[in-house]
C-alpha cells in the first residue's frame, strides 16, 4: 500500500474532526481528563438499544464477536499477541491484576513513584495491606521520573516497578524501553499504568520488556466510561494467580446451552482474568472509536498532536508571563503540555468563559491536544493567554 502523501492525511485529520459535534460550538482541550463522543459511537449504540427494546434478536453473539476483534486490534496498537490481551473496565482494574495476580511474598517490595497518579498508589497499598508488602517510592527530579533514582532504589527486596507511561499533571513521558531493561536487568516485574498515552504515544509492549499494561479508553481512545484492556505478557502469564473468577475465563467453544461441566481448565490467555460477560455498549463503543485509530495511525496521531502544541509552546515561550512547566525533551514529551501563570485560578476561569475546556492540575493549566483538534482551536487558546497577560503589563 502507499504511503499517504501529507495532504491525504490531513484529509484523514478533517474527516475524524467531523466525527465530533463539540467542535462546533466548544474548544475542547481536555482529553487527559476524559475525551468526548463521537458519533459512530452513539449510532453503534443506539442500533444496539433498538434490537434492546425491540428483543428482535439476542445480541450475545455480536458482543462476543465485538470483544474478539477488539482484543486482536488493541494487541496490534500496542505490538502484542492477541491471546496477551483482556477487556477490562478501566486502569484500576488492570493494576488490581498486578497487585493481587503477581506471586509476591510478605516482605517483597514495590517501587513507586513518588509524582505517580493515585490510583497505581493505591492499587498497591491495597495489595500492601493485604500481603505484607512494602512501599518505597522513588524521587523524582522536578516533579519527573528519574532512572538514575530509579537504580538507585533497587534492593534485593524490589520485586516489582509500577510507573505510569505518561504523567497526568505535565505530561511527563517515561522513557519504557530504558526502564523496561533496567527492570530485566534487575528481575522487576515492569508493570504500567497506560491511560494517558494509550492513543497518543506509540508503544511496543516487548520493545519496552513490560509485563503487565492497564488502560481506561475513557480519555485518549476516546471510548465511553467503564470500558478499558489490559495487557498480560506470555513471559509472565503462567506465574499469575487468578484474583478472581469468571464463568467466561474457560473454554465454552460457544456452547451455552450445555452448561453443566464444572472442570474446565482456565484459558491460558489473557482472558482469564476478565470479569465475565460485558457492558454491551461500551464495547461497541470502544469498537466504533477504535476506527479511527485503525484509520489515522497512533504515530500520524502523535506528529499531528505534537505539531498543534508546538504552536502553543512558541507562544509561551515568547511571553515571560508563562512558564512551561512539562518537559520539552523529545523522548519525554506527550500530548500534554503545562504551564504556570500569576493567579492561575484567574486564568482558568477567563479559559472556561471563552469556551475553552482545559483543567488545572498541579498548580498549573493543563493543555491535552487530540486527533479531533486544529490550529484554530489553539490560536484561540493562544488569543485568551495574550489577553490575559495584557492586564499585567496596563
Amino acid at each position: 500500500m502507499p504511503t499517504p502523501t501529507p495532504e491525504q492525511i490531513a484529509e484523514k485529520f478533517a474527516w475524524a474532526r467531523s466525527l465530533f459535534p463539540h467542535t462546533s460550538s466548544v474548544t475542547y482541550l481536555n482529553t487527559a481528563s476524559y475525551g468526548p463522543i463521537c458519533t459512530p459511537i452513539k449510532e453503534a449504540i443506539d442500533e444496539n438499544m433498538e434490537m434492546r427494546l425491540t428483543c428482535r434478536k439476542d445480541d450475545t453473539k455480536l458482543a462476543m464477536a465485538a470483544a474478539d476483534e477488539l482484543r486482536h486490534d488493541y494487541a496490534a496498537l500496542i505490538g502484542a499477541e492477541t491471546r496477551e490481551v483482556g477487556i477490562g473496565l478501566s486502569t484500576t482494574f488492570g493494576i488490581n491484576i498486578a497487585a493481587f495476580g503477581l506471586p509476591l511474598q510478605p516482605g517483597d517490595e514495590v517501587l513507586l513513584s513518588d509524582v505517580d497518579f493515585p490510583v497505581n498508589i493505591y492499587c498497591w497499598r491495597a495489595a500492601a495491606e493485604n500481603k505484607g508488602l512494602t512501599l518505597k517510592y522513588v524521587p523524582s527530579h522536578d516533579r519527573m521520573f528519574s532512572t538514575d533514582e530509579l537504580v538507585k532504589a533497587i534492593t534485593p527486596r524490589s520485586k516489582v516497578l509500577a510507573i505510569s507511561y505518561v504523567q497526568f499533571f505535565n505530561g511527563f513521558k517515561c522513557d519504557l524501553v530504558e526502564i523496561g531493561k533496567i527492570c530485566r536487568e534487575h528481575g522487576l516485574y515492569f508493570v504500567v499504568d497506560g491511560i494517558q498515552g494509550m492513543g497518543a504515544e506509540p508503544i511496543n509492549m516487548k520493545q519496552a520488556n513490560v509485563d503487565i499494561f492497564a488502560v481506561g479508553c475513557q480519555k485518549w481512545m476516546l471510548s465511553p466510561q467503564g470500558s478499558g484492556f489490559f495487557y498480560i505478557s506470555d513471559r509472565i502469564r503462567s506465574q499469575m494467580k487468578i484474583p478472581f473468577g469468571s464463568w467466561l475465563g474457560v473454554d465454552w467453544g460457544g456452547q451455552y446451552s450445555d452448561l453443566f461441566h464444572f472442570d474446565k481448565p482456565w484459558l491460558n490467555t489473557a482472558k482469564t482474568f476478565e470479569m465475565g460477560y460485558y457492558a454491551v455498549w461500551n464495547i461497541l463503543g470502544m469498537k466504533a472509536a477504535l476506527g479511527i485509530f485503525k484509520q489515522l495511525g497512533i504515530e500520524n496521531i502523535q506528529r499531528h498532536n505534537h505539531a498543534l502544541l508546538d504552536r502553543l509552546i512558541a507562544y509561551l515561550k515568547t511571553n515571560p508571563l508563562y512558564q512551561i512547566t512539562s518537559s520539552l525533551e523529545e523522548r519525554h514529551r506527550s500530548s500534554i503540555v503545562s504551564f504556570t501563570a500569576p493567579k492561575v485560578p484567574v486564568l482558568h476561569r477567563k479559559i472556561l468563559d471563552a469556551r475553552i475546556t482545559l483543567v488545572q492540575r498541579e498548580g498549573s493549566i493543563r493543555v491535552s491536544a487530540h486527533l479531533f483538534n486544529n490550529e484554530a482551536d489553539i490560536d484561540r487558546l493562544v488569543d485568551q493567554l495574550e489577553q490575559y497577560s495584557r492586564t499585567f503589563s496596563s
